[in-house]
């Protein structure tokens, strides 16, 4: 594959995902950012466990 190719499939494909919008019924925003958030939470604590010499 080169790579003009390449650039005209993905162009291709982001033209035709735009029609349907990206939206899945079964993904909630408030618990995708809250899963998200306590994630990253969970590894900022882990994190200053590691670093306790400073």
């Amino acid at each position: 594959m080169s790579l003009p190719s390449t650039a005209a499939q993905l162009v291709t494909l982001a033209a035709e995902g735009g029609e349907h919008g990206g939206n899945h019924e079964s993904l909630d925003p408030a618990v995708t950012g809250g899963a998200a958030l306590l994630i990253l939470l969970l590894l900022l604590w882990i994190t200053t466990r590691f670093n306790r010499d400073r």
